[in-house]
């Protein structure tokens, strides 16, 4: 009997592995460590869908992963991951079994935000300057050197967790601070770290004002594929650099051609070492110019897979096994026939949640979808102390086009949650 062929997921969530189980039953099986598990409240698979390892002993990982080749007959089709801490696992396994997957060397430059725009800088891609920090007074000798506003965050970090803007020495140095307090209160999380033997890094990175978007698109044969484009919405709320939500658009400003924007790009994911696969990128449009963020081989994550799946039909998370197996890809325009906005949703204050109700927000004839994640018995906490569990969800609407601006009817639309909760 021949062996299966199935897709093989690294170091996801439980909510994306329910996902996957629902649309592409039988494709995948998943690399899941075994506390998200543990908290997960998604029914578990079955044992030959799912091996539970600790996912930071790459040699047990390893073993394990043989092992339940040779037990299930199964074979590996492929390699996809949607979490950034999993994805170096990600490509030591595609290495040893010569499947297509970014390199170890290209996830390690991806995943250290200073290697990213070291990499742009010598290939002349536009993007802030960044520089490693080990000291108080690199964030304070950065500061004035830059003349302005500049960013401290850990170099693996995501989102606005543990980022700061500083507008000179004074700040920098709270600042630094306050991410070393951080990232010790998270040394054994697999997200800050980008060589075990190295430790947290911190760097300090130039401050841009502009637009903010970002990109999901698939790159192959030097073309690229743009699958969606998004402005960011900045949130007045909250840690520094935190979303509020996401417009899906048609184009970026200024009238950049669309030819420029896929350059930009293709440079910037083959100077990272990346030449095939599903990226996201973020980046800032200033003076018709586009200047590259971050850029990492795995699709957006958040409500995004949400919002595109809601508005122009595509199954980001089906789409990553087709591209990891190899699959002809026939993508629809990016363009969605309305605008859609995906909005993030926050709690106010912290407490235990006694409870949520959405039913006038789910009422509201804009909305099409809500997602809530936090349930009674849920303790709440804000930032800087939780970033994670102050997201109670997101809903995806289509404006309406009465004249009301955007900001207003986000606000309409959050403040029609009733959260009742109880001191911690």
């Amino acid at each position: 009997m021949s062996a299966d062929p199935r897709v093989l997921v690294v170091g996801t969530t439980t909510d994306y592995i329910d996902w996957i189980r629902r649309t592409s039953p039988g494709r995948a099986f998943f690399l899941t460590d075994p506390g998200v598990r543990h908290q997960a409240t998604e029914p578990s698979p079955p044992s030959d869908e799912e091996i539970l390892c600790d996912l930071t002993n790459t040699p047990q990982v390893l073993n394990a992963l043989e092992r339940h080749l040779e037990d299930r007959r199964l074979q590996l089709s492929g390699i996809a991951c949607f979490d950034c801490e999993s994805m170096i696992l990600a490509a030591v396994v595609a290495s040893i079994h010569n499947l297509p997957y970014p390199s170890v060397e290209a996830v390690r430059r991806c995943r250290d935000k200073a290697a990213t725009k070291a990499a742009w800088k010598v290939r002349g891609i536009p993007c802030p300057q960044a520089r490693r920090i080990s000291s108080i007074e690199a964030a304070e000798a950065f500061s004035r050197e830059t003349k302005g506003t500049i960013v401290l965050k850990p170099a693996t970090g995501s989102g606005s967790e543990l980022v700061f803007a500083c507008r000179g020495p004074e700040e920098s140095r709270t600042a630094f601070t306050e991410i070393e307090r951080g990232l010790r209160r998270r040394q054994h999380s697999r997200m800050y770290r980008v060589d075990p033997a190295e430790g947290p890094v911190i760097i300090a990175e130039e401050f841009i004002e502009g637009e903010e978007f970002s990109c999901d698109f698939i790159i192959e044969n030097r073309q690229i594929r743009i699958i969606r484009l998004t402005r960011k919405i900045r949130s007045p709320k909250g840690p520094f650099g935190t979303i509020r939500g996401y417009v899906l658009i048609d184009d970026l400003p200024g009238d950049i051609p669309a030819t420029n924007l896929r350059r930009r790009l293709r440079e910037g994911a083959e100077a990272l070492g990346i030449y095939k696969g599903v990226c996201m990128v973020d980046l800032i449009v200033r003076n018709g110019d586009i200047r590259l963020l971050e850029l990492s081989p795995r699709p957006g994550g958040d409500c995004l897979p949400f919002l595109i799946r809601e508005s122009m039909g595509i199954d980001m998370l089906k789409l990553s096994l087709d591209v990891a197996e190899n699959r002809q890809i026939a993508l629809k325009s990016h363009n969605p026939l309305k605008s859609y906005v995906g909005l993030r949703l926050f709690a106010d204050r912290p407490g235990v949640v006694e409870e949520i109700d959405w039913r006038r927000l789910a009422a509201d004839p804009r909305v099409s979808q809500v997602t809530i994640i936090r349930k009674p018995s849920d303790t709440i906490r804000m930032p800087p102390e939780d970033y994670d569990s102050w997201l109670l969800g997101h809903v995806i609407f289509t404006p309406s086009e009465n004249g009301t601006e955007l900001t207003r009817q986000c606000d309409d639309l959050a403040g029609r949650i009733a959260l009742r909760m109880a001191p911690c």
